[in-house]
């Protein structure tokens, strides 16, 4: 099975901390040269030195506030013409503030969807010339297995994740015919400071502790346990590779069975 990703370039969104910087990790593991691109520079520069380098491979950083679209479209813009095409887009962002959608503010929409699909957007747009160049092109988007199964008390990323779920499944139709393919990467239960605060909300608004909170939340997992960002970042990676070269327009769940539905 072919996972070699050497001379292949990555950007990897959201890749200070979490799932994203995981996904870096494994990419630059298998011979990738990794861009990384989040807001935070001080976090950037501490998961740079962790990255893999052999002979060939060169690791970098760039900075933009996804909130900001319009900055990531010019950041990448500049980027791209001093630099050489990116076969790999990992696009990942955090997730909007839980809450039931009945009650949530039009605006919380505006801007989740400006967060996720808008600056996904812009990203696969400066990207697409060179993939199409290189003919090859992986673009994962990690998302939710909401796209599958909503999930209680996320009623603005239950919405604005099934956009970006029927986005990239359109893409990966209109972008086939040059070899690229276009999947989605859904999270379950992994192990992140964003499950931490999830527990903690549950664990207060339930008024239990946050130990009795955790055990609920795993208890819904068939594999009885929290997925590592490792293992997510594994997945990912295998739909980067030459390997995957024919799977596209999927959603793929990484949750140990969580997800109720097929």
């Amino acid at each position: 099975m072919d996972l070699n990703l050497q001379g292949k370039r990555a950007l990897v969104c959201g890749s200070s901390q979490g799932i994203g910087k995981a996904c870096a990790i494994e990419l630059a593991n298998l011979g990738a040269s990794v861009t990384l691109f989040a807001r935070n520079i001080n976090s950037l520069e501490k998961v740079l030195v962790e990255l893999n380098t052999q002979q060939g491979q060169t690791h970098q950083i760039l900075i933009a506030d996804f909130s900001q679209p319009e900055i990531v479209k010019q950041v990448i813009t500049e980027h791209i013409k001093i630099n050489s095409p990116y076969e790999i887009l990992i696009n990942n962002t955090g997730g909007p503030a839980p809450g039931p959608a009945s009650t949530s503010d039009s605006s919380a929409f505006i801007d989740a969807f400006n967060l996720h699909l808008i600056a996904n957007h812009h990203l696969v747009q400066a990207l697409l010339v060179g993939m199409k160049e290189k003919k090859y092109g992986r673009i994962i988007n990690v998302i939710s297995t909401s796209v599958k199964q909503p999930i209680p008390g996320l009623g603005v990323s239950n919405t604005i994740r099934g956009a970006v779920a029927s986005w990239s499944k359109t893409l990966a139709n209109e972008l086939g015919p040059f070899g690229i393919t276009v999947n989605n990467v859904l999270p379950g239960a992994t192990a992140t400071g964003r499950l931490d605060a999830i527990i903690e909300g549950k664990a207060k608004k339930q008024n239990i502790s946050i130990e009795q909170a955790t055990a609920n939340e795993i208890s819904q997992i068939p594999m009885r346990r929290f997925a590592s960002p490792a293992e997510f970042a594994a997945a990912t990676a295998f739909l980067a590779s030459p390997a995957a070269g024919y799977i596209t327009g999927i959603n793929l769940p990484v949750d140990g069975g969580r997800t109720a539905c097929l």
